[in-house]
């Protein structure tokens, strides 16, 4: 990984095109073992000019001014040193949103993707559903759930009031500022109401793997919003509990867990009373999201032994 100090040929000469900065970053980006040097080139070329990648291809002999070649090289010392591109840009693209980030939210993985995928199958003909999202840090998974069912209304709660405030914006400037309400909270104690939908993120990273995670994660996201404990499971065994206290009858439970947690969570879940647990793969196979089912009604029901856990693409 390239340091700063040695980054000299990062210094755009003064008659730089749009298409030399864009190919001496996608190299510098490659030497340094980015994963989509050249997508990234782009992307930070753009944030730096503020010109579209469309603009970048219709004129691309287009010479970059004095701040646009300056701007341009503090953005790439900043990803060589692997500081995440949305960090550095301030936007995430999450399930088609524009999501904006902060300083104590995590940066949404494409990985999250299906628990927002799994989620819909599982309200799919819901008429209004009431969503409650745990954790919500920027609101990308509420919000996203929101833009896919247009009927529905939800809450986002996190321990963090920056979360919260980043959270509320991304909604207002998204539009859905009038279906969406967020709040501080401990997970969900607390919270009132009974809701049909109820999805989380929680932090569940086992404390001693964190410095071992790339850097763009252990060195830049929120530790609180990583560190699952000793075992990982930490917050599952608050949240869980809580969640089946505020399900609507019949209502769904979906959480995000590690590949390696799925029989882990799904104990926890099947004791606390919840049926129904099945297990989602992401697109590399690994075990990604859990659903359960709470019961249709308040009466006493048997609970699905962990054995039934099932696992589904």
């Amino acid at each position: 990984m390239r340091a700063p100090e040695t980054a000299t040929d990062l210094r755009f000469p003064a008659s730089a095109s749009l298409r030399e900065a864009r190919a001496l970053l996608a190299r510098a980006f490659a030497e340094a073992g980015l994963d989509a040097p050249a997508l990234e080139a782009r992307r930070l070329l753009s944030a730096a000019t503020r010109l579209s990648e469309e603009d970048q291809l219709r004129d691309p002999a287009r010479e970059l001014s004095a701040d646009q070649r300056d701007t341009l090289w503090a953005f790439a010392i900043r990803r060589l040193n692997r500081e995440p591109l949305g960090r550095i840009v301030g936007t995430r693209s999450f399930y088609g949103l524009d999501i904006r980030l902060g300083d104590q939210t995590l940066e949404p993985r494409d990985d999250s993707e299906i628990l927002v995928t799994t989620a819909l199958e599982r309200i799919a003909g819901k008429r209004s559903p009431r969503i409650l999202d745990a954790g919500t840090g920027s609101g990308c998974l509420l919000l996203a759930l929101l833009a896919n069912a247009p009927g529905a209304w939800g809450m986002g709660i996190d321990v963090s009031a920056g979360a919260i405030a980043t959270a509320r914006d991304n909604a207002m400037r998204l539009g859905f500022g009038d279906r969406a309400a967020f709040a501080v909270g401990d997970w969900l104690s607390g919270v009132a109401g009974r809701f049909d939908l109820i999805v989380a993120n929680p932090p569940y990273v086992r404390r001693g793997d964190i410095a071992g995670l790339a850097p763009e994660v252990s060195r830049f996201d929120p530790r609180g919003a990583l560190d699952g404990g000793i075992d990982g499971l930490d917050h599952y065994r608050v949240l869980v509990p809580q969640a089946l206290e505020c399900l609507a009858a019949g209502g769904v439970l979906v959480l995000e867990i590690g590949a390696d947690q799925a029989d882990m969570v799904g104990a926890l879940v099947s004791a606390a009373g919840l049926e129904d647990v099945v297990c989602v793969r992401d697109l590399g196979g690994r075990d990604r999201v859990l659903t359960a089912r709470g019961p249709d009604c308040d009466a006493a029901y048997d609970k699905n032994p962990l054995g039934m856990l099932t696992r589904s693409r």
